[in-house]
């Protein structure tokens, strides 16, 4: 359990650089909102490292320009 709490966090860490370094580099190009990257950080906060992990994958492989995108709450 501790190590998934840690695990939790760094992945959060991570999604944060990620948020803070490397996505001001870039066009605004997510289709949903919240962001994919907002909604990963949300995500592995409810749900935990394995849950939120999974969920994340999920919504990051529907951000492509042949789904229409829109608001997209993390349930």
């Amino acid at each position: 359990m501790v190590g998934l709490l840690k695990l939790e966090k760094i992945l959060i860490t991570l999604v944060r650089a990620y948020q803070y370094l490397i996505s001001p580099l870039f066009p605004r190009s997510c289709r949903f909102y919240p962001s994919c990257s907002q909604y990963a950080v949300e995500a592995l906060g409810r749900y935990g490292a394995l849950r939120g992990s999974w969920l994340s994958l999920k919504r990051i492989l529907k951000c492509h320009p042949f789904h229409p995108g829109g608001y997209d709450p993390l349930v």
